[in-house]
């Protein structure tokens, strides 16, 4: 699938709830349904700088494309990082720098969010950017 498609696919699924605790209850079954990063990668390199909550963001390269895996200490933060992480995985640096990502405004995630997590989202999203352009920049090596 495209980034746009599984924006869309994301879209659709929160366009079903119209309620906001609803919403939020779905992210945090979300992050819930990650995979719990070993001790080993919850390191001071990997933190995500600018967040409230710890966010760890570990990426690696298979094939040209890359793999997220990612976790967080606070329950909606986990839910966040895991949409990004569905969006963005098993994509092309290439792919992760051109990307629009407009399902966050579409599904009303950055105004439902206080200023600290939305400052924590697009530090999340600039992250994830600066491991595409780090793999990009090694790959045109």
């Amino acid at each position: 699938m495209t980034i746009n498609e599984i924006q869309d696919e994301i879209i659709e699924e929160f366009s079903l709830l119209d309620d906001w605790m609803d919403r939020y209850q779905l992210l945090i079954d979300m992050g819930e349904g990650e995979q719990a990063l070993p001790a080993a990668d919850k390191t001071e390199s990997n933190l995500i700088d600018g967040c409230q909550s710890r966010v760890w963001l570990v990426c690696d390269e298979h094939d040209g494309r890359l793999q997220f895996r990612a976790e967080s200490d606070a329950l909606i933060v986990k839910g966040i990082v895991s949409l990004l992480i569905r969006v963005m995985t098993d994509h092309t640096p290439d792919e992760i720098l051109a990307a629009d990502l407009y399902f966050i405004d579409r599904i009303g995630l950055r105004e439902h969010l206080s200023p600290t997590r939305s400052n924590g989202l697009l530090a999340m999203v600039k992250q994830m950017r600066m491991y595409a352009l780090a793999y990009k920049t090694k790959a045109a090596q």
